[in-house]
């Protein structure tokens, strides 16, 4: 019983993530979504406030990350995979923010796809479904030690 209520809670978290990405997108303040709709090839990227902009995706970074580290939690029921997703998500926050606001603010030779790929990394939870395979991987290759010895 246990197990369904666990993988019952998961599913619900993965709902929301859907959530995030279709009912609450409109709320976020994100030009660019309209700006690579378009033929952003041959426009220059639209004028933003770059404070809104970092603010919100921010915002959307911190929800995602939140329910992602309660699914690998739940997943999971371990501390250190907690502790150390977080710094994970922490840093790549750090990375991808930086990398992106040198290139929206800096308009060095832009290239569309750092620019693109920067902010989706920022906006969707993909490093989620870097996290869990390698975890429950972890918990394979720990499981077979601990057979072996």
């Amino acid at each position: 019983m246990k197990q369904i209520i666990q993988i019952a809670l998961i599913g619900l978290l993965v709902f929301m993530l859907i959530s995030i990405r279709v009912f609450i997108q409109p709320y976020f303040y994100d030009p660019l979504i309209e700006y690579f709709k378009m033929d952003y090839l041959s426009k220059p990227i639209p004028e933003m406030n770059l404070k809104v902009f970092f603010l919100n995706i921010f915002y959307r970074y911190s929800l995602n990350s939140a329910i992602s580290l309660a699914i690998i939690y739940l997943g999971f029921k371990n501390l250190k995979s907690i502790k150390f997703s977080f710094k994970i998500y922490v840093i790549a926050f750090v990375i991808l923010c930086a990398i992106l606001f040198i290139l929206l603010n800096f308009s060095l030779n832009l290239d569309y796809k750092l620019i693109f790929y920067g902010r989706r990394f920022l906006i969707h939870p993909i490093l989620l479904l870097v996290l869990l395979p390698a975890f429950y991987y972890q918990k394979l290759k720990s499981k077979n030690n601990n057979q072996n010895c």
